[in-house]
């Protein structure tokens, strides 16, 4: 039995549902956009990074009763820059910088967390979020990095189809790769902080990369890829919601869960349309001999 279309969508008149569904939308561009990058770039283990490298500044917001979001942000900073260093002094390479700071950073966050008198509560919405619990204040700042995030690509767009090409020739054609790769690390850190609040540490890494590869199926261009990136993040968030609601199921991962799906009927829906295409093309060939 299905449910009508007005029951299917009566949810969304409640005031926090809206909320949710607005700096979701909001999350879903930026993670668009950013996304778009980082898997072009093959960055997503610096993704998954950021997001818990931002476990000790939250917990520890957390046990102070500070701004998690601001604990959060902190910490994501602290590690971008210390993966920079690792790389300039200790010689190391990106991936094992990124690894080592990846397991310092978690394993404190968990002995901070470990301390706190209310270790399950708190670690359940460090991991997985409370989309539900947007305020309007959440809102105003999701917007603000959301057009931060816009401009930011837009302005360094050139320099990071180069860099994306071959750092060498974005170095001759001075576009400085090395202050590209730093606003795409800065574009990554945005997203990942700002995302915190809808799906949590956990499961922000899926909604950054979901919608990006479900958009490089359909089209090649870099702008489009993006649009359609955030289109599909917005159907995630909405579809998640509506799950969520009518399933009792949790938000955030419900969100991520749907995210997920769409990458995956995205590749499906496309690879039997080429299947298709193929066997028509053979049989109209045949006819023809």
């Amino acid at each position: 039995m299905t449910l009508p279309a007005t029951d299917l969508l009566e949810p969304f008149s409640l005031d926090f549902l809206q909320r949710a569904l607005v700096g979701g939308s909001l999350v879903a561009i930026l993670c668009g956009i950013v996304g778009t990058w980082v898997v072009i770039r093959g960055m997503a283990f610096l993704g998954e990074a950021l997001a818990h490298g931002m476990l000790p500044g939250v917990a520890l917001a957390t046990v102070l009763g500070l701004p998690v979001l601001a604990g959060g942000a902190l910490s994501a900073i602290v590690m971008s820059l210390g993966i920079g260093a690792l790389q300039r002094r200790g010689k190391l390479s990106y991936d094992t910088s990124i690894g080592l700071l990846f397991v310092s950073m978690l394993a404190l966050g968990v002995i901070i967390i470990s301390h706190s008198g209310s270790f399950a509560t708190d670690a359940t919405s460090i991991l997985f979020g409370d989309i539900l619990a947007i305020a309007p204040i959440d809102l105003v700042l999701l917007a603000a990095a959301a057009a931060i995030g816009i401009v930011v690509a837009a302005i360094a767009h050139r320099s990071l189809v180069a860099l994306a090409l071959d750092p060498r020739i974005a170095a001759v054609l001075g576009l400085r790769p090395r202050a590209a790769q730093a606003a795409l690390v800065g574009l990554v850190t945005l997203a990942v902080v700002a995302s915190y609040q809808a799906v949590g540490s956990l499961l922000v890494v899926g909604l950054l990369l979901a919608p990006a590869v479900a958009a490089g199926h359909w089209t090649t261009r870099i702008p489009s890829r993006m649009l359609l990136a955030a289109v599909f993040g917005i159907a995630a968030v909405v579809t998640g919601l509506l799950v969520s609601w009518h399933a009792a199921t949790a938000a955030g991962a419900s969100v991520a869960a749907a995210a997920i799906s769409l990458a995956g009927a995205s590749w499906l829906y496309r690879a039997v349309s080429d299947r298709l295409r193929s066997s028509r093309s053979a049989s109209a060939v045949t006819a023809a001999a």
